[in-house]
């Protein structure tokens, strides 16, 4: 049984004052995916950034307090990349996967259009570019889980609030049918929602008013598999008994060894 473990923290650093370290060495995953590291490796000295028993690495943004993304596996991988090969992805730290015997594991940090026109039309470059990367990824012997910060809802029953919600970032028409392509044409499959079909299942909530409270909130954070993966998918959960970040760990137990 293999258990792995996605998280945007929004800050890697204010997650560790708030306890995410200390519930993660509770975990016993067998890898970690994190997003929106917003820390320099160099800022990170920390022991409790490196978890005892985890290979651990880091895909850090240019900018300064930006982006970024981490992953902690209990297993050595073959080999590690964090290059896509546009500006977008390279320069902002946002993919960074690792690969194991017949299985690789990516932590993927997409870019949010809601702050203007302009963050938009760089999502949607990023969408069809990547789009062409999961085309590519298909074609290759290998089974695959991306865990992310898709930052993207696919259906009305996956946010609170979607009537309202119609026209803006992350639940677009065209994202959602981004998200359709993936599955309907790639094969990809949503490991949530096979063995969870019920509503009010949320990762991120804002931080105004009492979203938090009143679980209104958004599911946006989500491990994508390859179909050959989808009868190993045994349960999953959304871990909201404390607090670490805007969004909330998703954690999926798959029926597996990391090591096969």
């Amino acid at each position: 049984m293999a258990t792995i473990i996605t998280c945007n923290t929004n800050g890697i650093r204010a997650a560790a004052r708030k306890g995410f370290f200390a519930w993660l060495e509770q975990q016993n995953a067998d890898v970690v995916c994190i997003q929106e590291t917003r820390a320099q490796e160099h800022q990170l000295a920390d022991p409790q950034f490196c978890p005892a028993g985890y290979h651990c690495y880091y895909n850090d943004a240019v900018r300064p307090g930006y982006s970024g993304t981490a992953l902690y596996s209990r297993v050595l991988p073959r080999s590690v990349n964090t290059r896509l090969g546009w500006e977008s992805a390279d320069t902002e730290g946002r993919y960074l996967q690792a690969d194991f015997g017949g299985l690789s594991v990516i932590s993927l940090y997409m870019p949010s259009g809601s702050s203007s026109e302009q963050a938009q039309a760089k999502k949607f470059d990023f969408l069809a570019r990547f789009f062409e990367h999961l085309r590519n990824l298909r074609r290759k012997r290998r089974e695959y889980i991306i865990c992310a910060d898709w930052n993207i809802c696919h259906r009305p029953i996956d946010l609170k609030n979607w009537k309202a919600n119609q026209k803006n970032s992350g639940f677009l028409p065209e994202e959602r049918a981004w998200l359709d392509q993936v599955y309907d044409e790639l094969g990809y499959r949503d490991s949530f929602r096979l063995v969870n079909p019920e509503p009010d299942q949320y990762t991120w909530w804002s931080n105004r008013g009492q979203a938090w409270a009143k679980n209104v909130g958004w599911r946006l954070d989500y491990q994508v598999i390859t179909p050959r993966l989808a009868s190993a998918v045994k349960c999953a959960e959304i871990y909201t008994a404390e607090r670490f970040s805007d969004h909330a760990p998703q954690i999926m137990h798959y029926d597996f060894d990391i090591l096969e």
